[in-house]
């Protein structure tokens, strides 16, 4: 139905639609907060029963709610604070105002005074002839074929501008070799730090493995074994008098098993130590290579393979940099090709489009009181050929106002009322197209009157009979029209 707010200028009519701007995520400033407040609240409440889309979106993004009899509902609440910032919540969870937008853009359209402002903008006129066609899937191809074309000449550039690229490739041969002759993972380069440790210290570590040796396990003068072995005799011998013993002896027996193991383990510590003096000069001389190495890639020691990686990626690259470079011009002739293909698909549903809209249009700017009027839309192709995300054509609106003028563009036209009754049956035209179910208007209707109105009013009830219309009007024949 068309619910009509009317009265006097400055009652608040505009209120409602502010607020369901608002509501929408529109941004807010702290002018809306009342002076000493220190916060505006707004809250509405959507029915979706007729709205699928919303219902549909609210699922994905896991908002979803219904009411006490079952049927999905939606609340959006949003609090803007007197210092600017605001929040918003949707059925009580908190969102961005991105989500807000998304949510809005399926509940409600709100069309101000002026609205029509936004239809002089060529780039605002495609997109109204794309959603008066429901191009939505035939637009994505072009947009995916125009990036991947782009991309693709960003490459073949990056490549070109490169130039004679052997000087770079034969000096990065001659590093990635210098590197590929060292074991450079950092497992080898840890376990050449600990050889040079050994090595360094290997008459200290000799010295200490013998006396070890001597005074646990040595043949000669008193050892930990010897001493062991005494005490556990003269434990054994009276052991029968008191059975704990049995299990002190025990102990003793396995901290003896453990001493063997020691004792031969230390044994082979010792057979491995050596002192060989040409051993550690090799050991050093890695060593110092690796550093060096290090010094002049200007990294720790332990970052030198991931270097060497590096290297070896950018070899490979420059190496296959010719191969590429014929490779890219049959891609991008490719792309050029599947752009063109989609371009000319989406060209043919414009030009039907086009045609529907005009004759619709002209219908409607006749009923207004623009008798003889006439509305095309324009369709000029591109002059370049470089594949672009919107098309291969672009669209100007044309009117004559007149009988027996010639079309010019309707950001040309010099009459504000003209402007206005133009503007309003294009939105006629092409609003009730898509699944919105909330459609605002405020004040649309400005710069008409008498017989004009009363068919904007007639025209915004017929309107009303699919979807819920609220219109902010000032005009009598306006809002006669109207349920409520």
């Amino acid at each position: 139905g068309l619910t009509v707010i009317s009265g006097e200028t400055g009652a608040g009519k505009s209120l409602l639609v502010d607020a369901l701007g608002l509501i929408s995520g529109l941004r807010a400033d702290s002018g809306v907060v009342r002076h000493g407040a220190d916060r505006a609240e707004l809250v509405a409440d959507f029915s979706l029963d007729d709205a699928p889309l919303a219902a549909a979106w609210l699922g994905e993004n896991e908002l979803d709610e219904t009411g006490d009899g079952d049927a999905p509902v939606c609340q959006i609440r949003r609090v803007i604070r007197a210092d600017g910032g605001s929040r918003a919540w949707v059925n009580g969870r908190p969102v961005t105002l991105g989500q807000l937008g998304e949510l809005a853009a399926r509940l409600v359209e709100i069309h101000g005074q002026h609205e029509h402002q936004a239809l002089l903008a060529r780039a605002s006129q495609l997109d109204l002839l794309d959603a008066y066609g429901r191009h939505e899937a035939a637009r994505e191809p072009v947009a995916q074929a125009a990036r991947a074309w782009s991309a693709l000449l960003r490459e073949r550039d990056g490549l070109v501008a490169q130039g004679d690229v052997s000087d770079r490739i034969g000096w990065l041969e001659h590093q990635h070799a210098e590197l590929e002759r060292e074991a450079l993972e950092p497992e080898a380069i840890a376990k050449l730090n600990a050889e040079h440790r050994r090595h360094a210290h290997a008459a200290g570590l000799i010295a200490a493995c013998e006396s070890a040796f001597a005074r646990i396990g040595g043949d000669e003068g008193p050892s930990l074994t010897r001493s062991l072995q005494q005490v556990r005799g003269d434990l054994q011998r009276v052991a029968e008098h008191e059975p704990r013993l049995g299990e002190v002896d025990a102990m003793l027996d396995n901290a003896a098993i453990q001493i063997d193991e020691a004792l031969s383990l230390l044994d082979r510590v010792r057979d491995d130590l050596d002192l060989d003096p040409s051993e550690f000069e090799r050991i050093e001389a890695r060593l110092g290579r690796l550093h060096e190495l290090a010094r002049k890639h200007r990294v720790a020691p332990e970052q030198l393979a991931a270097t060497r990686d590096g290297v070896g990626a950018e070899l490979e690259q420059l190496r296959g940099a010719g191969e590429r470079l014929d490779k890219l011009d049959g891609e991008i002739a490719d792309a050029r090709t599947h752009w063109r293909a989609a371009a000319d698909a989406l060209g043919r549903a414009r030009r039907e489009a086009a045609a529907s809209l005009s004759a619709r249009t002209t219908e409607l700017i006749g009923e207004l009181g623009m008798g003889g009027g006439r509305f095309a839309v324009e369709i000029e192709p591109l002059d370049e050929d470089r594949p672009d995300p919107n098309g291969a054509e672009r669209v100007e609106f044309m009117v004559a106002a007149n009988p027996g003028q010639p079309p010019r563009p309707l950001r040309k036209v010099a009459s504000g009322g003209e402007l206005s009754r133009i503007s309003l049956a294009i939105e006629v035209a092409a609003f009730g197209l898509d699944a919105v179910p909330t459609m605002v208007f405020d004040e649309v209707d400005t710069g008409i009157g008498g017989a004009v109105a009363e068919i904007v009013g007639q025209k915004l009830r017929a309107l009303g009979g699919s979807r819920q219309v609220l219109c902010v009007t000032h005009l009598a024949q306006v809002a006669a029209q109207g349920h409520a």
